[in-house]
């Protein structure tokens, strides 16, 4: 496997995702902002944060797959939430959970930054998703 995750002891602990990932592969693959839209484009779960982050996944997983990774293969997760306050995470992380099993992504998540932002391009988005990935 060329991605490793781990928490050592020292960092905070217990948290969703762990605190660092080592990469040995050599092919880097980087999926883009991937929001809640079939590939038509019509909107998932208007209005509903735990909806779209599992779409957001469910798109970034497609995107991995086309590239011959997978979420085991995933260095880093973005993901940019707008509105963002702490008393979201609990349907932040009902979308992760929802989705995981699903699309192969293990629990805790590798390490990840989630960012707090106004808006994102169109006003119905809520949630976007960047994944890096490295691959043997």
């Amino acid at each position: 496997m060329a991605v490793q995750h781990f928490t050592p002891e020292g960092m905070l602990q217990p948290v969703p995702y762990h605190h660092v990932a080592v990469g040995t592969g050599s092919r880097h693959v980087h999926v883009s902002g991937q929001i809640a839209r079939r590939a038509d484009g019509t909107p998932v779960a208007p209005g509903d944060l735990a909806g779209q982050i599992a779409q957001a996944l469910r798109n970034t997983s497609v995107g991995l797959e086309s590239a011959g990774a997978s979420f085991a293969d995933v260095l880093r997760l973005t993901f940019y939430v707008t509105r963002w306050s702490p008393e979201k995470i609990g349907d932040f992380m009902a979308g992760v959970e929802a989705v995981a099993d699903e699309i192969g992504l293990r629990l805790p998540l590798p390490p990840a930054s989630l960012i707090g932002v106004d808006h994102l391009f169109e006003p119905d988005v809520l949630v976007e998703v960047e994944a890096t990935a490295l691959l043997d």
